[in-house]
């Protein structure tokens, strides 16, 4: 199933997308996506529902980031051996592992705001995970019972206060809008094999990024087995997976984001992004 959140901000209600592609309208069995109700209890009782009977919702209206405030936004980065090598990068032999902060989420096609002084805003489009219970040191066969779904995330990222700066990549990862989410989580069991699925990025009509998740060094089972070891992953949790090549930073010479620019994204069974760059 295809879950979204949709509205104005901070007003969204849940919503599912039936088979005709209406939004139909959840909040009488669940207040909202998040990490209190991100479960696969909540999954099953929606099955249960007799979906042509909830009313429709306006799709015309704003589409909200698919989860609102989970406990944890995990990020992989250099996750492409073809990425790591575009930036003069090592391949890494185990997953690197950093932070954005949750108040960079925002809603898949809502502006995305260029911070005074940028000057080097990046795009990367990802596949992220959802997890849907508790994984504590667990192994990676069991791994895929604690994922609830998938979704776009787009790690937007300022290289300079990434890379140049001291400290840690969270600077450069977590200012407002730089993780426009969604437009839907898509439940686990539409996905036919979430190994090889097509990402595809264009700024301003461009093809910038081309790639396949088969192509990631270390697989989504992976990477939760691996992150459970050294945290537990809560449910409603948001990991997202490490991004292909053709970021700004990795062409000669360099290209990054400037205010007017438009960003496109897809995924394979995941649906598509379209945010325009502003100056804040």
């Amino acid at each position: 199933m295809k879950l979204c959140r949709i509205g104005n901000k901070g007003i969204e209600k849940p919503a599912i997308i039936d088979n005709e592609n209406n939004f139909r309208d959840l909040s009488s069995l669940v207040d909202d996506f998040k990490a209190e109700t991100l479960s696969f209890t909540t999954i099953e009782k929606i099955k249960n529902l007799e979906i042509s009977k909830l009313p429709i919702i306006n799709k015309n209206q704003r589409i909200g980031a698919c989860i609102k405030n989970p406990g944890k936004f995990v990020a992989i980065g250099l996750n492409y051996s073809d990425h790591a090598k575009e930036t003069g990068l090592k391949i890494p032999t185990e997953p690197i592992v950093f932070m954005k902060a949750t108040s960079s989420i925002c809603g898949p096609n809502d502006n995305i705001e260029m911070p005074k002084n940028s000057t080097k805003l990046d795009w990367e489009i990802e596949l992220a995970i959802v997890v849907g219970k508790e994984a504590k040191n667990i192994s990676e066969k069991e791994a895929a019972d604690h994922i609830l779904g998938y979704c776009i995330v787009n790690d937007i990222s300022e290289r300079e206060w990434q890379i140049e700066k001291l400290g840690q990549w969270v600077k450069g990862k977590s200012g407002d809008t730089f993780g426009p989410t969604g437009p839907y989580l898509v439940t686990k069991d539409e996905i036919p094999d979430i190994n090889n699925l097509n990402l595809k990025l264009e700024v301003n009509g461009k093809k910038m990024q081309s790639g396949n998740t088969k192509n990631m060094i270390f697989n989504v089972n992976y990477l939760i087995s691996y992150l459970s070891k050294f945290m537990s992953l809560q449910q409603g949790d948001l990991i997202t997976t490490g991004t292909p090549p053709g970021v700004g930073m990795g062409m000669k010479p360099q290209v990054f984001l400037k205010s007017g620019d438009d960003i496109k994204l897809t995924i394979d069974c995941l649906g598509e992004q379209s945010s325009k760059v502003i100056s804040k």
